[in-house]
């Protein structure tokens, strides 16, 4: 067994593409539309869905927003340098919610963005975890 992917709801999926691929740096990997059950699916990733783990985009036609509850968390990327992921992210136009730096209670350097959607992410900085 491994993992395939994290399914987010997403309300505008062209805003949502550009922000995982222009600010996180992913590929678009696949895109289809299903007119008949009038939503869009697209997977984007660092990597072949393959090999990888990637995110599935799904972006239900006739819905804006979504509630998110107080379940979900967060997706995290290992980065090499959590400040300076953090610094690309502002030059792109991305929210830095929480700045890098240790984690409360421990030496792992990580920060936290928020996409269009307000999904976090968490970057964990390499070889501090």
């Amino acid at each position: 067994m491994r993992m395939l992917h994290t399914m987010l709801r997403v309300g505008n999926l062209e805003r949502s593409i550009r922000f995982y691929t222009e600010v996180l740096n992913m590929k678009v990997l696949r895109k289809q539309d299903y007119p008949e059950g009038r939503f869009s699916l697209a997977f984007v990733g660092y990597g072949e869905e393959k090999d990888h783990t990637v995110l599935e985009l799904t972006h239900n036609w006739d819905t804006e927003s979504y509630d998110k509850g107080n379940a979900y968390g967060h997706v995290a990327i290992e980065v090499d340098d959590a400040y300076k992921a953090c610094e690309q992210v502002k030059q792109s136009g991305g929210k830095v919610v929480r700045e890098a730096g240790p984690m409360m209670h421990g030496t792992t350097v990580i920060a936290f963005i928020e996409d269009p959607d307000g999904y976090k992410v968490e970057f964990i900085q390499k070889g501090t975890y």
